[in-house]
């Protein structure tokens, strides 16, 4: 076991050191710089898409809605790393930490917006309407059906095996602190309730997603506000402290520049998923009249996560006066944090928060799992067995110590986002180009329609038509 850890903390190192973290952030500028920073120009467009009701497909099915497909990568999204992924950082990194997160998520959310993009331009039809994913334009937009089957076993194992166990994990020991429930009871409930969902469906994650997720996100926001509130005449010194310790000018709080960047952005990255290739799996559900709609989309949803969700975690932790010399870290550093705002009933607010927070991860999960296992072989015994390994995951996680599955979470999460980093940069154009025709049909005033021959040269798509084919369909 030893010889295990030290293996996957060399390769952790390797990557995360000296590869990952230079690359989203030269491909964030590059894919900024080459989209006129999207984040910013069409940060109110986002919301008004937000609204867009469900479209009805070409074989008059009616697919997952713009917000559904929103609320299925905001609940994979918004989970542990939010809530313990931000104390860890914290604990780890320092203040510091919390500004390279901030970082990561405004250069990602260009990332995001290109990855999303392709996904919907390249999706696929299904029993449940669309699915798609980076595998799927690696082999319609690449022709590299080989990187897909690679990039598909990872992010099965990554995010529906692992990513999973490590939120039970989280949950448990938050039901535990609070509670003193037993971990294993705590695994057993989680697994019964994950099989309810997961056996009904994409349109059942999806619907209970998008009544969960936008719930949980209010009332924990609502409750950092006021604790921010209370604590007003401390805002200003607490940016200050942010700011200096991501430069490593603040040595008494503890944690390097060196640290503050490497959990900064290992923990923005796990929160937010920003060109990781997570999230397109669930921006290809969604039934939208132009694939940019979707990219914009996912990218509200990379500010609501680490913007909103992960700053009300950090602004708790950094308001917490004894944050810097407490021995806890992760979800009971959170817990700690905010009884001394709250009072005693905070460790049973977290850990119900936990429990939304990190569930809907482990459905939201679930989903990436399914549709690459689908990608790869459409198999009903496949499907079987991975619904079965998702459930035992979920039991064993809740009862573990996870420190070694936290590693090997980050080792699978940078190899994903390296193969999804390759692919989007070779199909960047396509996603500029999509823009461009949004952008020219928005200034029109028209609601903007895509078609296959929209963007001259495009290969490989299944789902959209040509406007030949779209006029001949309405005659």
């Amino acid at each position: 076991m030893e010889l295990l850890e030290s293996i996957i903390g060399f390769l952790n190192d390797i990557i995360w050191t000296y590869i990952l973290i230079a690359a989203l952030i030269i491909l964030g500028l590059y894919f900024s710089f080459r989209s006129k920073f999207v984040q910013l120009r069409y940060f109110g467009e986002m919301f008004r898409i937000l609204g867009d009701k469900s479209m009805v497909s070409a074989d008059g099915k009616r697919g997952i809605s713009s917000f559904q497909a929103f609320c299925i990568s905001a609940a994979s999204r918004v989970g542990t790393g939010n809530i313990a992924g931000v104390a860890t950082a914290i604990a780890a990194g320092g203040p510091g930490a919390v500004f390279w997160m901030w970082l990561i998520a405004f250069l990602g959310a260009a990332s995001s917006f290109v990855e999303s993009t392709l996904a919907q331009i390249y999706k696929v039809k299904d029993k449940d309407g669309f699915r798609g994913g980076p595998a799927y334009y690696m082999e319609k937009g690449l022709n590299k059906r080989w990187m897909g089957i690679i990039f598909a076993i990872i992010i099965t194992f990554c995010f529906g095996l692992v990513f999973n166990s490590v939120q039970s994990n989280t949950i448990s020991l938050a039901f535990n602190e609070a509670f003193g429930t037993s971990r294993l009871t705590i695994g057993i409930i989680l697994a019964v309730l994950t099989a309810i969902i997961i056996f009904g469906g994409v349109k059942r994650i999806a619907n209970v997603s998008q009544v969960v997720v936008p719930i949980m996100a209010v009332i924990y926001l609502f409750v950092a506000i006021a604790v921010v509130i209370m604590n007003i005449s401390e805002i200003p010194n607490l940016i200050v402290m942010i700011v200096k310790g991501a430069f490593g000018l603040d040595e008494v709080l503890g944690g390097t520049i060196g640290a503050a960047i490497m959990m900064g952005v290992k923990r923005g990255l796990f929160s937010n998923e920003a060109g990781m290739g997570s999230a397109p799996n669930a921006a290809a559900t969604a039934a939208v009249s132009h694939p940019v709609k979707q990219g914009l989309i996912q990218t509200l949803g990379v500010f609501v996560d680490t913007i909103l969700i992960c700053s009300a975690t950090a602004f708790i932790i950094l308001l917490y006066g004894d944050f810097s010399t407490s021995d806890l870290t992760g979800i009971q550093l959170t817990q700690a944090a905010l009884s001394s705002h709250i009072g005693s009933w905070a460790p049973i607010f977290v850990a119900v928060a936990i429990f939304l927070f990190a569930f809907t991860s482990v459905i939201g999960n679930y989903y990436y799992g399914e549709t690459n296992i689908e990608f790869i072989k459409n198999s009903p015994t496949a499907l079987f067995v991975y619904r079965l390994a998702v459930i035992g995951m979920v039991i064993f996680g809740a009862v573990v110590d996870l420190a070694i599955v936290w590693n090997l979470a980050d080792l699978f999460m940078g190899i994903m986002a390296l193969i999804n980093l390759v692919a989007i940069v070779m199909l960047g154009k396509i996603a500029f180009a999509a823009l461009k025709d949004y952008k020219a049909q928005r200034k029109e005033g028209k609601d903007p329609v895509f078609y296959a021959d929209s963007i001259p040269g495009l290969d490989g798509i299944e789902c959209w038509e040509t406007k030949e084919e779209a006029l001949k369909n309405k005659g």
